[in-house]
């Protein structure tokens, strides 16, 4: 589900919208960086400044998610868009998935706004990456049928390792992250939020937990201690992030 294996123009073709975010994400960074191009003016004009989102410029809760700080910020953000997107744009359909990932991202921004005092400044789309996160992980819990087990470890495992990256790398938009999620999360969610569905997802997600809390003892003792890792580092990105 993760893998890829078609070519290049079988990717264009079978997901429009990933490959054209993409493409938004490539075309923006060479604008930044191209010598014979007005550099500043990209950077300036397009990314989240809080300062400047108080005085009207309201495209900028939007435009900072397609915009990168540098190559690598922008290569890493592209190909977990590449890993992660694909088999959600399939699932939901390109409007559907292009509506997730923008309201994903504008809620990332607005949040930031919110929260970060106005000479903030940020840019990248690590919220509504996110946000995509979060709403595999309302299929997980609504529509479980939707991913295999392998596939639902696959996303529960990288949605944590990506907060502990969260909290414990420097110059992260935490609140980006967390909100982006969270919004994801509940695009995903709200439509099953009545009682006797809500009921149903959470009795099946207990059984879920309980089969493999009762399959814990076939692990290997590595991969336990794997787990162990991942939940303290987690506890210790809290911890840290509030001293």
């Amino acid at each position: 589900m993760f893998t890829r294996t078609e070519s290049f123009r079988e990717f264009i073709r079978y997901f429009p919208i990933v490959s054209t975010i993409i493409a938004i994400h490539i075309i923006l960074y060479l604008c930044t960086v191209l010598p014979f191009l007005p550099n500043y003016w990209f950077m300036e004009t397009l990314s989240g400044v809080n300062l400047y989102i108080t005085q009207g410029e309201y495209w900028r809760l939007l435009t900072p998610t397609f915009m990168h700080s540098g190559f690598s910020h922008m290569l890493f953000n592209s190909f977990s868009l590449i890993l992660f997107g694909p088999a959600l744009e399939r699932i939901l359909g390109s409007g559907k998935f292009l509506t997730v990932y923008l309201i994903s991202g504008l809620l990332a921004n607005i949040a930031t706004f919110a929260l970060e005092p106005l000479t903030y400044i940020h840019v990248g789309s690590s919220g509504a990456i996110f946000g995509l996160f979060g709403y595999y992980l309302a299929i997980i819990l609504f529509r479980k049928k939707w991913l295999s087990q392998e596939n639902t470890q696959i996303i529960l495992t990288m949605s944590v390792l990506s907060l502990v990256i969260t909290f414990l790398q420097p110059n992260i938009n935490i609140i980006a992250h967390l909100f982006g999620l969270l919004g994801g999360f509940l695009i995903g969610a709200i439509p099953y939020f009545n009682k006797r569905d809500f009921t149903n997802s959470m009795k099946g997600m207990a059984n879920w937990t309980e089969r493999n809390r009762k399959g814990l003892s076939k692990h290997s003792p590595l991969k336990v201690l794997l787990w162990g890792v991942i939940i303290l580092f987690t506890i210790i990105g809290f911890w840290t992030k509030g001293l």
